[in-house]
């Protein structure tokens, strides 16, 4: 097949050119400006690869243990009939799984030992049907919670911190104190360590306790469950799915989706995923720009070749299109290069990354202080194609001013001193 001769002598050119040493060290800075658009592009790669992992795996992690949408009383009261509220969400085709809660931050003590939890009281046969976790143990863990018998589950590393085990007693202090003749005391009872769950997640292991719901509402003084959680065919649909409840069900209560109960910590992440974007592009562009100073260099050398061509009918538009190929075809092939090396890396992330930590010895996700304690990563197209657009796009920008300084070299002047 006959190609372009603008195609082959660019493809000429970016192989190598003449064996001189001159040609030689333009060779270098050419495959230089190659590494450095593959290292930008894989860099950005497993960088938003390990980010889309974090955000998934916490994601996982916290939805396993909180429900898709919460419905509570505006006024923080008991609602006056759980069930018909949870009958007339299920009129939702969204809607899968309802259950009944009540919940309150109390203190738990044993000993010494005193922490902050989220007491949560729940159903166990209901739970099971919002909550993945709640699913795992209904009938080991949590069918030991008997109504009456005043049995606590506990998180692991809450369990872990107040040092008790199953069977262990803990106390603990309601909100709102008890009026006496003496003066206000504490609500205090004590409750039976009857298991411990793990859901992966270092702030619920840290903070939860489950207690059953009538339990719960005796030891708050309510008079009933104060919210009912709900589940979805699809959680990406819980903002809208709330916004039809909060319309339907009427003022008289308040409900919230799983995305604004932690709306905060997945701003931040966007933020920081948008950030991450436009500084490792910046380091794509510098090295798409490197591609500049490379053929300005190409160009000068190649001054006699130039005329030659012009000399035998070329245009200048014809010089251009060969330094355009030239400079082209070194970013395509950076960037493909950088494609399959950062896939490489994004797809062996939890094998590179232990492997790293066992030999320095170090934990870069301890979980004491980061909601997980490994490295999770996720590719997606999403991000794939338009680092793969936005280095190709540099990379062609780049070629343009050596190519017409290549297209204005007049033959006469360039061959004078040959």
């Amino acid at each position: 097949m006959n190609w372009p001769y603008e195609l082959q002598i660019g493809w000429r050119y970016t192989r190598a050119g003449r064996t001189g040493r001159r040609n030689g060290f333009i060779s270098f800075i050419s495959g230089v400006s190659m590494l450095g658009i593959g290292l930008g592009v894989a860099a950005l790669i497993i960088v938003l690869s390990v980010m889309n992992g974090f955000r998934k795996e916490v994601q996982d992690r916290m939805l396993s243990v909180i429900s898709h949408v919460e419905i509570t009383s505006s006024d923080g009261a008991a609602l006056p009939d759980w069930q018909a509220t949870a009958a007339k969400a299920r009129l939702n085709p969204q809607v899968i799984g309802a259950a009944p809660f009540v919940a309150s931050q109390a203190l738990i003590a044993r000993g010494d030992e005193l922490r902050g939890a989220i007491v949560r009281g729940i159903s166990p046969q209901d739970e099971a049907t919002v909550t993945d976790i709640a699913a795992q143990l209904k009938d080991t863990v949590l069918a030991r919670l008997v109504p009456g018998d005043w049995g606590v589950v506990l998180g692991i590393e809450l369990a872990r911190t107040l040092g008790v085990r199953q069977g262990d007693k803990v106390t603990v202090m309601a909100p709102g104190g008890q009026v006496t003749p003496a003066g206000v005391v504490p609500r205090l009872k004590q409750l039976t360590v009857v298991g411990v769950f793990d859901a992966g997640h270092y702030e619920y292991d840290s903070t939860l306790a489950l207690v059953h719901v009538d339990d719960a509402a005796k030891l708050f003084r309510v008079e009933g469950p104060t919210g009912v959680q709900l589940k979805l065919k699809d959680l990406n649909q819980a903002r809208e799915v709330s916004a039809q409840l909060a319309q339907s069900l009427g003022l008289q209560v308040q409900v919230r989706d799983w995305t604004s109960t932690n709306r905060n910590w997945f701003a931040a992440v966007q933020l920081e995923k948008r950030l991450m974007f436009i500084i490792l592009t910046l380091i794509v562009a510098v090295a798409a720009f490197n591609l500049v100073s490379t053929l300005v260099m190409t160009v000068t050398d190649k001054r006699a070749d130039i005329a030659i061509l012009r000399t035998l009918g070329a245009s200048p538009r014809s010089v251009m299109g060969i330094f355009m190929v030239q400079g082209a075809l070194s970013g395509v092939i950076g960037t493909f290069a950088g494609v399959a090396f950062g896939l490489l890396i994004a797809f062996n992330v939890g094998v590179i990354v232990p492997a790293i930590e066992r030999l320095l010895s170090v934990s870069f996700l301890p979980s004491s202080v980061y909601l997980i304690s490994r490295m999770p990563s996720e590719p997606q197209s999403g991000d794939i194609v338009p680092i793969v657009v936005i280095s190709l796009v540099l990379s062609f920008v780049a070629t343009l001013y050596p190519s017409w300084r290549a297209s204005r070299v007049q033959p006469a002047e360039a061959l004078r001193y040959e």
